[in-house]
């Protein structure tokens, strides 16, 4: 599996997706569960649920009128690179994170610059995660990344699925990146 967009996977692949990623969390034992948007969003709705919580707490993209800025930081991701964002913590959420032992969950960790993101949001507001989820990590490149927000987070990491992430090859194939030049097609 080279990509994963979880809402245009079937509810079979869903549905596994999120029992191993709790099942992975288990060991933590989160309290509630954090999710990124978008598609962080329904791999921690799921997650959630298979941990036996009644609810998640979901992180938006969307700034309604009643969010603060000082619960919302900038965001950029590897799918939309160029636009920055603002990730924001809906204030009325704030309450049902605080003093819990927190889980945090995206769908496919890559850059590591959502993750960081996030961390940072919730750091602003006292919240150290026990550990980061994701249903795919894609490459290491996340860990520089996750180090320079703090040494501990990459052994506080858990995926269900490690992939390479690929580049087109001159031939016009794909290749993971790094081997492009040495491969003519995959």
């Amino acid at each position: 599996m080279a990509s994963l967009i979880i809402n245009q996977a079937g509810f079979a692949v869903e549905e596994a997706l999120c029992s191993s990623l709790a099942e992975m969390a288990r060991a933590f034992d989160p309290e509630v569960v954090v999710g990124l948007p978008t598609l962080g969003l329904t791999l921690a709705s799921g997650t959630a649920k298979k941990l036996g919580l009644s609810r998640y707490v979901p992180l938006g993209t969307s700034r309604k009128f009643w969010y603060r800025e000082d619960l919302s930081v900038p965001m950029t991701s590897i799918t939309s690179p160029e636009q920055l964002k603002r990730l924001y913590l809906d204030p009325r959420m704030l309450p049902l994170i605080e003093n819990r032992r927190v889980l945090l969950v995206d769908d496919v960790i890559s850059s590591g610059r959502s993750i960081a993101a996030a961390l940072e949001l919730l750091a602003s507001c006292g919240i150290r995660p026990v550990a980061i989820g994701a249903a795919m990590l894609q490459t290491d490149a996340w860990r520089e990344k996750l180090v320079a927000t703090g040494p501990e987070w990459p052994g506080r990491v858990i995926g269900v699925l490690r992939t390479p992430r690929l580049k087109r090859t001159p031939a016009g194939g794909w290749a993971p990146e790094g081997l492009v030049s040495d491969l003519q097609a995959f």
